[in-house]
């Protein structure tokens, strides 16, 4: 037994908890594609006529990668 290192509760193998794992490898798929979105579509070289909510989600995805940085 020891300690999950993600959850920091007791699980009962020697490694961390297989939903801890697959938890935290989500959130870094998620990070990932944050960061890779508006590089993908070229938000700021686009001339795709994007609707205006679809700019203000992309440019809050970027926005919120940059403050992480």
């Amino acid at each position: 037994m020891k300690i999950c290192s993600i959850c920091q509760k007791i699980s009962g193998s020697d490694d961390d908890h297989l939903d801890c794992l697959q938890k935290r490898s989500v959130e870094l798929e998620n990070l990932d594609f944050k960061s890779k979105i508006s590089e993908q579509l070229e938000l700021s070289n686009s001339s795709i006529d994007l609707g205006v909510e679809v700019k203000a989600i992309l440019e809050h995805l970027a926005k919120n990668k940059d403050e992480k940085l």
